[in-house]
C-alpha cells in the first residue's frame, strides 16, 4: 500500500464497539472483496471491502475476520484469516501479510491461513447461536453481479440452514457514522492532498486546456502524496458540462470565458474526501458567473454553520432548501409567483438545486449512515450546494468536508482556496510565477 502505516489501535477499538453489540452467543464473519475481473487475463485494481477494513486494517484480498466475543476460548474470540503466502506469489504479485504482519497490523493475535477457515469455523459454529452477516445495505446501492460477500453468505447459511441469522450492516452503519480522532486524521490527510492537487491547479487551467489534461494533473499530484488516486470518479466539466451533475467524459477543451466545475478529491488509506470548486477558464470570472458563484458560496457557509450536534438532516435540507429559494429570487431565476405555485414534492427551487446538500463521508465518499438519526460529535458531512443554468451554459458547486463536533462545525477543507477573489489572485500570481520561471 502507498499510505503510511495506520496505528492498529484504530481497528482494535472498532472491533471492541462492534463486539459488543452483538447478542450473547453470536460468531460474527466479515469477508473481503474479489478482485473484479477485466477481460482476458486482466484485473481491476483491489478495493478492500470498508466494513473488513473499518475492523481488521487488512488491505488485501482473500481475508476473513471471525467475531465471537462468548467463546470458550480466548484466543478464538477474534480470529483473522489471510491467504497463504509463498515464495511464487511474492515473485510474481509481490509479498502478501505473513501471520506476525496480520498481527501487527490488525492488532489480532490468532490469524490463521485463509484456506483452513472452513475446517475451523466447523469446530466453532456449533456453539454459537447466532450469526452475524454483513451486506451492503447502502440505500444507493445498486449492484447487478453476484459479490464474494453475497457468494459467502449463502454458502454458509446452506451449510448450517439452523443457526439464527442476524445482519451486521445495520450495526456497522451505526458505528462507522462517528469517527474517531484516528479516523479524522485519515479522512484529514486525505483532504490535505486533495488541497495540494488544487492548487497545482491553479497555474494550470488556461483557455485550450483540455478537461483530461487537468485530471492527470491531480492524479499526478495525489499519487505522489501516498493516495492510490481519486477517491471517486472525477468531474472535470467546463462550460455546459458543469450543468450535468455527473459528468464523467472529461474529454472537452476548456474555453475562454467559461468556468470549470472540478468535483475531485483525494482518497488517503481507503478514507475519501469530497471537493467541489470552480474557476474560471481565463483567470476571472465575469459579473455574472461572480454572482452566482457568491450566492452559492452564502449558501454554503450558511449551511455549514447547521452542521451542529441535535440537527438532523432532513431539517437541515429543508432550511437549506430556504436559504437557496431567496439566492434564486435575487438571481432571476424563479419569481415568488412561482414559489407560490410550487409543489411540495418538488419545490421551485429544484429546477436549479435539483441534489442534496450533504452526504456522511468516510471510507466511502457516499459512506454509511441513518439520515434520520440527529447529527453527533464525531460525524463529518459534505456540504455541496450548488445552481445550475443550463440556459447560460454555467453551473455552481461548492463543497467541502465538515466534521460535527461539540464545539460546532469543524470545516476539514478550511485551507483549501475557497472566496472567487482569492482564486482569481492565484491563477493570476501562478501564472505569473510559470512565465517568469
Amino acid at each position: 500500500m502507498k499510505y503510511n502505516a495506520i496505528d492498529p489501535n484504530l481497528f482494535i477499538e472498532n472491533r471492541k464497539r462492534f463486539a459488543a453489540s452483538l447478542k450473547p452467543n453470536s460468531i460474527a464473519i466479515f469477508v473481503s472483496n474479489d478482485i473484479m475481473p477485466t477481460n482476458a487475463d486482466g484485473s481491476m485494481g483491489f478495493v478492500q471491502n470498508s466494513d473488513l477494513f473499518y475492523l481488521t486494517g487488512v488491505d488485501q484480498e482473500e481475508t476473513i475476520l471471525l467475531i465471537y466475543p462468548d467463546a470458550k476460548n480466548n484466543s478464538h474470540k477474534e480470529v483473522l484469516f489471510v491467504r497463504e503466502t509463498n515464495e511464487t506469489i511474492a515473485i510474481w504479485e509481490g509479498a502478501k501479510l505473513n501471520q506476525s504482519e496480520a498481527t501487527k497490523v490488525s492488532g489480532i493475535k490468532t490469524v490463521l491461513w485463509s484456506n483452513n477457515f472452513d475446517t475451523f469455523l466447523k469446530g466453532l459454529i456449533f456453539q454459537a447461536e447466532h450469526v452475524y452477516l454483513n451486506s451492503n445495505e447502502h440505500s444507493r446501492r445498486y449492484i447487478d453481479i453476484e459479490t464474494a460477500e453475497m457468494r459467502f453468505n449463502k454458502g454458509i447459511m446452506a451449510k448450517f440452514p439452523l443457526h439464527k441469522y442476524e445482519r451486521s450492516a445495520p450495526l456497522m452503519h451505526k458505528l462507522r457514522a462517528i469517527k474517531s480522532s484516528y479516523e479524522v486524521e485519515l479522512i484529514q490527510q486525505a483532504c490535505n492532498i486533495t488541497e495540494k492537487g488544487f492548487r497545482r491547479l491553479l497555474g494550470f487551467v488556461k483557455p485550450g486546456v483540455m478537461e483530461y489534461e487537468i485530471e492527470a494533473e491531480l492524479v499526478h499530484e495525489f499519487v505522489r502524496n501516498r493516495s492510490r488516486g481519486f477517491a471517486y470518479g472525477p468531474i472535470i466539466a467546463s462550460g455546459f458540462n458543469a450543468c450535468v451533475l455527473h459528468y464523467v467524459d472529461n474529454n472537452k477543451e476548456c474555453k475562454a470565458g467559461d468556468v470549470i466545475l472540478l468535483d475531485v478529491a483525494a482518497e488517503y488509506a481507503n478514507y475519501a474526501s469530497d471537493l467541489t470548486r470552480c474557476v474560471p477558464v481565463s483567470g476571472k470570472f465575469t459579473p455574472r458567473q461572480k454572482q452566482v458563484y457568491n450566492a452559492v458560496l452564502r449558501v454554503m457557509k450558511a449551511a455549514t454553520a447547521m452542521l451542529t450536534v441535535g440537527n438532523t438532516i432532513p431539517e437541515y435540507h429543508k432550511a437549506v432548501g430556504s436559504l437557496m429559494e431567496k439566492e434564486l429570487v435575487d438571481l432571476g431565476l424563479i419569481t415568488m409567483d412561482d414559489i407560490k405555485n410550487q409543489s411540495p414534492e418538488w419545490p421551485a427551487y429544484k429546477k436549479y438545486f435539483m441534489h442534496g446538500t450533504s452526504h456522511f463521508l468516510g471510507l466511502d465518499v457516499h459512506d454509511v449512515g441513518d439520515f434520520n438519526r440527529k447529527l453527533e460529535a464525531g460525524m463529518v458531512f459534505t456540504c455541496e450546494p450548488g445552481i445550475y443554468i443550463r440556459e447560460e451554459n454555467l453551473g455552481i458547486r461548492l463543497e467541502n468536508d465538515i466534521l460535527v463536533s461539540e464545539k460546532g462545525p469543524v470545516d476539514l477543507m478550511k485551507n483549501i482556496p475557497l472566496e472567487a477573489e482569492e482564486i482569481e489572485a492565484l491563477m493570476k500570481d501562478n501564472k505569473l510565477e510559470s512565465l517568469l520561471s
